[in-house]
């Protein structure tokens, strides 16, 4: 018998056993996708530029590449708001697993702002001493090689510098865009290792104190490795309850209006076991992200350990990624089960309000009291989460937005304070610093007021926005808790402002370096955004109320 024949045979056999129904080609509406794939194809183009172009040229391609793509990035999704797709065209795109709606758009654009934010610190290179007459920025010469080694040593001699840290952040920036539009489960998990995998490689490659950087990644990568390993248990739980990991056919079997049953997943279909275990794992994963008590513990090694453009850029864009994704699932996928998941979160809200503050009190360091304030800050934020109203999503993406300029502008603001062994973090070098050079004093004392939540900053705006939703939500003990932990917050932003001005400078105390434009622009940038959604807020209210409804 022929070849063919058995062919024909077995093609006649299956069509008539089985009249399989064609695979459908997968509908990808590409335009409604432009920002991410903007991004990662510009991440994909800075691996080309590492292996193509010669040394000298790379950094300068790989920040204009970078720079490029995020703007354009930026312009699709403003592009995108104004088409409406924020409100009356919202849809689900890509098959079921992406959502295009005002909160994700809302959370994308501030993502890429912080991104272009995070470029221009990430290519400074005016703040050290040139070393054998090349400028050098805040990455290793050569991240490959051990600390302290030969090789490392001819690294620097020979001017090389980890231009990767371009693409790598672009690789980043592409999973945060998809994380709060993520609509399925497993788009979810993918996006959560898209964007933390870049994140543990940059917080290695710090060019001063590099053990220290190595040990934050490490410990960084271990623990969000746990995190991501709950996630993925949590996710494969809420498919066993719902036999899908589509965020809408799991809240149709939450709230029990499902049609159509698997028969073999009946048994175990609605099992409320799977449901409570899986929830909890998958939220706390996104906890963890968010740096929550009691899921901090990573926050202030890795912020203090790497290097600080990245800790700046990573405190900015992964609390509005995380909050984003954590806000979609509450609300679009588990409304149904409020009354289960909303004193879980009362409890990790206020735990996290005063623990925060308390513990950023005892803290020398400048970055890792900045962590503890960043931890502090997840409990507000969580406040608004809890109001389960629209005014709470609206409240919670303006808090994103504003917080977001400020911790990059911080950060930026922490590379200027020198000393010999790179940047002076210890707070008793800050000793008398507005005497020495009052207008970099000035502008910190700007970005800790905001922190501190002072009228006129957009840290009262945003912390009101939070507080008012919460309290109109029935959870005004929460509000009173947020309030004291602002008050104990601020007795340490003051603390800080006093010492820079009303201390007496050291002689032998740290200089100021002068930046680059590029700074210079994410400073200023910065502290206007501070002051602009400080005093005149309404616009930008308005702008988070109207971002502020899920696709269903």
């Amino acid at each position: 018998m022929s070849a063919s024949a058995v062919h024909s045979l077995w093609t006649t056999a299956a069509t008539a056993a089985d009249p399989i129904s064609k695979i459908d080609a997968p509908k990808i509406e590409y335009a409604q996708l432009s920002p991410t794939l903007i991004v990662l194809g510009a991440a994909v183009v800075g691996v080309l530029v590492e292996a193509f172009v010669p040394r000298k040229s790379r950094y300068y391609a790989q920040v204009f590449v970078a720079v490029v793509a995020l703007a354009a990035a930026f312009s699709a999704v403003v592009a995108l708001a104004a088409g409406g797709y924020g409100t009356t065209k919202a849809h689900i795109a890509a098959m079921g697993a992406v959502a295009v709606d005002g909160p994700a758009l809302f959370l994308q654009g501030t993502i890429l702002l912080a991104g272009i934010l995070g470029v221009f610190t990430f290519a400074e290179r005016r703040l050290d001493p040139e070393a054998h007459g090349n400028r050098v920025d805040a990455f290793a010469a050569q991240a490959a090689s051990v600390p302290g080694s030969d090789s490392e040593k001819a690294a620097v001699k020979a001017g090389f510098s980890t231009t990767e840290v371009f693409p790598l952040l672009l690789f980043a920036i592409g999973g945060m865009l998809v994380f709060p539009a993520a609509n399925d489960l497993l788009t979810l998990f993918v996006a959560l290792e898209v964007f933390s995998l870049p994140l543990y490689l940059l917080c290695a490659v710090a060019r001063r104190k590099r053990l220290m950087s190595q040990e934050a990644a490490v410990k960084y990568f271990l623990l969000g490795a746990f995190a991501s390993a709950f996630t993925l248990f949590g996710i494969a739980l809420l498919y066993g309850y719902a036999g899908s990991v589509s965020y809408a056919t799991i809240a149709h079997v939450v709230d029990g209006t499902v049609t159509n049953v698997d028969p073999a997943l009946a048994g175990t279909m609605g099992n409320d076991v799977l449901l409570l275990m899986g929830m909890a794992l998958v939220v706390m994963g996104l906890l963890f992200k968010v740096g929550a008590v009691p899921f901090h513990m990573w926050t202030p090694d890795v912020y203090q350990g790497a290097p600080t453009p990245v800790t700046g850029f990573m405190a900015a864009a992964t609390k509005v990624a995380a909050f984003g994704a954590l806000l979609r699932l509450l609300y679009v996928v588990l409304p149904g089960m409020r009354w289960d998941w909303r004193p879980v979160m009362w409890a990790v809200a206020i735990v996290t309000m005063l623990g925060g503050a308390i513990v950023a009190i005892t803290q020398t360091d400048i970055k890792r009291l900045l962590a503890y304030s960043s931890i502090a800050h997840a409990g507000f934020i969580l406040a608004g989460v809890i109001a389960t109203s629209p005014d709470g999503v609206s409240s919670v993406l303006f808090y994103l937005g504003s917080y977001s300029f400020v911790t990059i502008g911080a950060f930026a603001v922490v590379t200027l304070v020198r000393d010999a062994g790179g940047e002076a973090t210890h707070l008793s070098k800050w000793a008398g610093l507005g005497r020495r050079s009052p207008l970099v004093a000035a502008v910190f004392a700007v970005f800790l007021l905001a922190f501190a939540g002072i009228p006129l900053t957009s840290g009262f705006a945003g912390k009101f926005a939070v507080f008012k939703a919460a309290a109109e939500g029935g959870a005004g003990v929460l509000v009173v808790v947020g309030v004291i932990s602002s008050a104990i917050a601020a007795f340490f932003y003051i603390r800080v402002i006093v010492l820079m001005f009303f201390s007496e400078p050291k002689p032998e105390g740290p200089t100021v370096a002068v930046p680059s434009p590029l700074t210079t622009t994410a400073i200023a940038v910065g502290v206007a955004v501070t002051l602009v959604l400080g005093v005149a807020p309404q616009y930008f209210l308005n702008l988070a109320s109207q971002a502020g409804v899920f696709v269903r």
